[in-house]
């Protein structure tokens, strides 16, 4: 994944829906259509802040004088009417923590919901009340970046940070940066715990992560001094931690960003040269490709080539097609291009001779903000990318559908529980309740 400071570059986050003037009102009405469509929970409010995302709107003559065009509205309205501001409150994360600000954005306040809607069929992912909601927002760190393991035996989530300064001597080989893992226990959708993740030296710089046996696996940069490799970890304390992978045929990978579980057992990873770029790793002595690692045999395949910079990596429902992202578009160094690649590519997995071939690459969408990082789906085969203006979602056949408007852009995120989602945004980590049917499709609870 690109550096914090590269997501911000040359005003790539676009988060702002900005009403039609009143000449485009006017035109859209004529033509019978809107522009794209904008789901409200009834907010009376004509601009404003909602979840930290600005409205803009035309001026109150413009509004007074010109037809808007429609906008449908979500079936729930709250029964009350609460003041946003009242429900902000502090509260202490843990024992051993600083008092971190908590802001939570209760269902029954009134306020515009976060909800692009390209397509009806994205109202049923929504549900009757889709709600957007920071659980932690914390300004002395990017603590919620990568990753996003949801372990469900212990209601545990997973996260990698982005790169922290760190003047200690060990940091040296990381260019004096470091990057924290961080748990948070649930015992309901807001009470839980947070703490660091205290596990050997051998998870240097972790990014990507999947569920993985009774763990979880994590995708180890590595160091000027330390092998990129694929670490398993144990959910439960103390964290133990194995090596699984750290070289192909005696190479040495280049920084593994992202990972998935095939249901064979194999693990498929994608393996970029941020690394090298953010001056961390050595120069790359391995194209940037696709991977397929089977622990039962030892055999390590390239499975897929012809990438600027290959990110995240899931599988469809049926593992019959397999979607990998290009961010291309923005360097590890900070150098954006915008002619290049921001795309979700997808291939159909073909089996010979025993063995898994990807076929058939296929442009599957393109990220009109930001890039396309983390990926997932949904049990219904519906594919949900974190981008730089939130969770964009594409049904099967490649059309938006929709979007989670989040500040900040969403690098990655992770699916829970009956329609929950959590969305890393750097600083805040973000709560997304959808339709109690929207479920991931790694994890299908």
């Amino acid at each position: 994944m690109p550096n914090l400071d590269s997501w911000n570059l040359n005003g790539l986050l676009r988060h702002i829906y900005d009403a039609p003037t009143t000449a485009d009102a006017k035109r859209q009405k004529e033509k019978g259509a809107a522009h794209h469509k904008v789901s409200f929970s009834g907010s009376s409010k004509s601009s404003g802040e909602h979840n930290g995302v600005q409205l803009r709107s035309p001026s109150t003559a413009s509004r007074s004088s010109s037809p808007q065009p429609q906008r449908p509205i979500l079936t729930h309205r709250p029964s009350t009417q609460r003041r946003w501001s009242e429900n902000r409150n502090w509260q202490r994360i843990n024992r051993q923590s600083e008092a971190l600000w908590q802001e939570t954005i209760p269902a029954d306040t009134v306020q515009p919901r976060p909800f692009l809607i390209f397509h009806d069929s994205f109202h049923d992912l929504l549900g009757p009340n889709p709600t957007l909601q920071v659980l932690i927002s914390d300004p002395r760190a990017p603590y919620f970046h990568e990753a996003g393991v949801f372990h469900p035996p212990t209601n545990t989530l997973f996260i990698t940070s982005n790169q922290i300064p760190d003047a200690s001597p060990d940091a040296v080989a990381t260019q004096n940066k470091t990057i924290v893992i961080t748990k948070v226990e649930f015992f309901s959708p807001t009470d839980f715990t947070r703490d660091k993740v205290r596990c050997p030296e051998r998870n240097y710089m972790a990014n990507g992560g999947t569920n993985y046996r009774d763990g979880l696996i994590i995708c180890a940069q590595g160091s000027l001094r330390e092998p990129a490799a694929l670490i398993y970890m144990e959910a439960k304390r103390p964290h133990k931690t194995t090596t699984l992978l750290n070289n192909y045929h005696n190479r040495p990978f280049n920084s593994p960003n992202d990972v998935v579980v095939h249901s064979d057992g194999s693990i498929w990873f994608t393996d970029p040269i941020y690394g090298y770029e953010q001056g961390f790793r050595p120069k790359p002595q391995l194209p940037q490709l696709v991977y397929r690692f089977d622990p039962a045999t030892g055999d390590v395949r390239a499975m897929a080539d012809g990438f600027g910079r290959p990110n995240g990596i899931c599988f469809a429902p049926g593992e019959e097609t397999v979607y990998i992202t290009d961010t291309d578009q923005i360097h590890g160094n900070g150098l954006s291009d915008l002619r290049r690649a921001a795309t979700i590519y997808a291939y159909s997995v073909y089996w010979e001779n025993d063995s898994p071939f990807l076929i058939n690459r296929r442009v599957f969408a393109y990220a009109d903000s930001g890039v396309p990082d983390g990926i997932k789906c949904d049990v219904l085969g519906n594919v949900y990318a974190g981008c730089g203006d939130g969770i964009n979602v594409w049904s099967a056949g490649g059309m938006l559908i929709g979007k989670i408007l989040i500040e900040g852009g969403c690098a990655n995120f992770c699916f829970g529980r009956e329609g929950e989602m959590w969305c890393f945004g750097e600083h805040r980590l973000w709560r997304v309740k959808l339709g109690d049917e929207t479920r991931g499709a790694l994890l299908g609870i």
